[in-house]
């Protein structure tokens, strides 16, 4: 075990070329205009590109790098890179040069016909850019493979369509901040500048023992397991959360946290999460784009080090049914470049009438785009953690909380908002704790979109997920309202009368979309169906919020998304989900066949034998004759349902690619797996565990 004691304050960001080290190494007037392109989003001249080039390429080389990569995020769910090598052709002396210019930095050509494009790129087209997104800082990694100078990109077509999930955001992240910063100052702010999403994402993960994983094919192919019955004991005495860490586990955990903080990921918060075997890291807020790399990043060092641990690292929404799945809490804010969070109620919210405002439209905007939103978080696995008692609803409502319950109220019944409740003071009832103040509202774990004091946290996000996705969406919908509340106020005779009266328009168009209580019981799934809040069960079912003429116009609108970007994303999100059920199938035929169904086959010819010789000795052999007849016919049930999803998997693979054969997955391939699963998760808790082919829950998630 690493015991080295570390000083964070030394090693924080000395893996990154921050602002530190261009202050350091760049001239004054290239620093000045390199800032100048960051702060105000000006064009970068290929002299200035070429200093920085120069300068980023000695500081690589001296922390060790020999490579660097554009480091891209294409819709594929992960990331991407090609290593060049920074030599350039050998002189006359046989000696190289090591040259990094400002045209290798600024723009890169992967080939992007290879990469999933939804049909905005043929085969043949294969020229794609990547284009250096000085926004967030490179960093230099260091692995097997050496160090690597990492320059985060955005990844586009030959004609400037987005393939990657960085370019919408970064373009999603202008538009809210073009319009918060419109809506600021017509509430006399002058002075900031600029206006940008803040998020901080939250991970949760499970670490299983690396050989036990190697045993088990669907982990080594889908990142779950299709076959698995409980243990004994699960997660119902919860003294797994929050509970102590584990050496192993610890020993892990510091060495991930000193690998982010190599790289300036401000890795803060780490526990144990609810399930056996689950963990959660959680980092300080950034801004939106930087957030997503550096969540790219934690995924990343999650699982590498894991492996270095001779753990594995489980990303996936459901890797173990009956436990916990994970998420990843997807914390938003709005703050501007001079320190103003316009999330921020203040002690008195109803006296906060720009904080009433923006309040409103965040409800306005999730009550009109639900569905859009809704869909941000659509991923296979996430169709088996939405809606269970350990995750949101899939229908999406809107968590105030008490005080700004109460303070909406206000508004709806009188049109005025004379108060707000106060936290008041919590007394322990021991003479030696202090009595502690009280927040004005409680939190609401079962709520997909909370309030939580001055921020808004989006719990439906897939723990393997980008986070872009979500905060495209949030960015754009805001934006949207934001601009329309703008375009009246900034007609308005009477600015005070006028925002009054959108405030409680909008507190009284949007209330349905407000819900305090259980997301979790069956009286909600009931109520918010009074209330005609869409319940998306499904990623096929999610998927055509992305192409709706109401979202064509908004993302168009805010020039985030064209027509063909979001017709080519949803052909993409199909195509991902019938591949994901198709492997899952395959596997689980695989798996059956080729395991489970040779082992059951071999069990039984032991109880068979074990009869006859009970019988010819004279004894009473009616026990081992009942468990031979009830291993045999769930081994008839078995073959049967396999050969089921054998074929209904062959029918899905004929069908037309698209929606046709993403939904005939979805309505008659899954429905098959759970045919099958059934009878075999039985026969595992019937069968001699020496006999069973693979490890059991118990041994992947309590033997860590």
């Amino acid at each position: 075990m690493n015991t080295e004691l570390v000083n964070v304050a030394d090693i924080f960001g000395e893996n990154v070329f921050n602002e530190t080290v261009m202050q350091e190494r760049l001239p004054k007037k290239i620093y000045k205009n390199l800032k100048k392109t960051i702060e105000e989003g000006k064009e970068l001249d290929l002299e200035t590109a070429d200093v920085i080039a120069h300068e980023m390429k000695e500081w690589a080389i001296e922390k060790g790098a020999t490579h660097y990569t554009h480091w891209f995020q294409p819709l594929t769910g992960v990331t991407a890179e090609k290593h060049d090598s920074f030599i350039s052709a050998p002189l006359p002396s046989g000696k190289v040069l090591m040259s990094f210019s400002g045209k290798e930095l600024i723009k890169g050509e992967p080939d992007a016909s290879s990469f999933p494009s939804g049909g905005l790129r043929a085969t043949f087209e294969a020229r794609g850019y990547t284009a250096w997104d000085c926004t967030s800082p490179a960093f230099v990694r260091k692995d097997a493979a050496g160090a690597t100078l990492c320059i985060p990109t955005a990844f586009c077509s030959y004609k400037g369509e987005a393939l990657d999930q960085k370019t919408p955001l970064l373009r999603s992240m202008e538009a809210v901040g073009a319009q918060s910063l419109r809506l600021l100052r017509l509430f006399g702010n002058t002075t900031s500048k600029k206006v940008t999403p803040s998020v901080g994402p939250e991970q949760e993960y499970f670490l299983v023992d690396a050989e036990k994983f190697k045993q088990r094919k669907d982990l080594i192919y889908t990142g779950r397991t299709l076959f698995g019955a409980m243990p004994p004991k699960g997660q119902e005495l919860d003294d797994h959360y929050f509970g102590t860490i584990r050496q192993r586990i610890a020993s892990f955990m510091k060495d991930v946290n000193e690998e982010l903080w190599k790289v300036g990921v401000s890795s803060k918060t780490q526990h144990n999460e609810v399930a056996p075997a689950q963990h959660e890291l959680a980092p300080i807020y950034a801004e939106a784009n930087i957030a997503v790399d550096h969540n790219q990043l934690i995924m990343q060092t999650l699982k590498r080090v894991a492996s270095q641990h001779g753990m594995k690292c489980l990303l996936h929404e459901k890797p173990f049914a009956g436990v916990n799945g994970s998420g990843k809490h997807n914390n938003w804010s709005l703050t501007t470049d001079d320190g103003i969070n316009m999330l921020e109620p203040g002690k008195t919210p109803h006296e906060n009438t720009q904080f009433l405002l923006v309040l409103t439209c965040i409800l306005k905007a999730v009550n009109k785009h639900a569905d859009l939103l809704r869909e941000s978080a659509a991923d296979p696995g996430n169709d088996h953690r939405l809606g269970a008692n350990e995750a949101p609803p899939a229908i999406i409502s809107v968590f105030l909380g008490e005080q700004l319950e109460d303070v909406l109220e206000q508004l709806i019944s009188t049109g005025e908002a004379t108060h707000s409740l106060k936290g008041g003071t919590l007394e322990t009832g021991v003479k030696t704790l202090p009595d502690l103040a009280k927040d004005a509202t409680d939190r609401n774990r079962t709520s997909p979109f909370a309030f939580t004091g001055n921020k808004f946290e989006f719990r439906m996000v897939g723990s393997r997920d980008s986070v872009a996705a979500p905060n495209v969406v949030l960015n754009t919908i805001v934006a949207e309202a934001f601009a329309d509340v703008c375009n009246i106020l900034e007609k308005a005779d009477d600015f005070d009368k006028a925002v009054h009266d959108l405030i409680k328009e909008y507190a009284i168009e949007n209330q349905r979309i407000v819900f305090n209580g259980d997301g979790y019981s069956e009286a909600w799934v009931e109520e918010a169906a009074r209330r005609g809040l869409p319940n998306i069960r499904s990623m096929v079912e999610a998927i055509p919020a992305m192409t709706t003429e109401k979202a064509v116009n908004l993302f168009e609108r805010f020039n985030v998304f064209t027509k063909a970007e979001l017709e080519s994303r949803a052909e993409i999100q199909y195509e991902s989900y019938a591949k994901a059920i198709n492997i899952e199938a395959r596997t689980m035929i695989d798996m059956t066949s080729k395991q489970i169904i040779p082992a059951i086959m071999g069990y039984t010819k032991t109880l068979a034998d074990t009869v006859i010789s009970v019988k010819t000795a004279g004894a009473d052999a009616s026990v081992q004759s009942e468990l031979l007849a009830e291993v045999s016919a769930l081994l008839v049930e078995t073959r049967n349902a396999l050969n089921v999803l054998i074929q209904v998997t062959e029918e899905a693979a004929a069908k037309e690619e698209g929606a046709v054969q993403a939904n005939y997955y979805y309505t008659d391939v899954v429905p098959a797996m759970e045919s099958l699963r059934a009878p075999v998760d039985k026969l595992e808790m019937i069968v001699d565990k020496d006999v069973w082919p693979m490890p059991s829950y118990g041994d992947l998630i309590f033997e860590v």
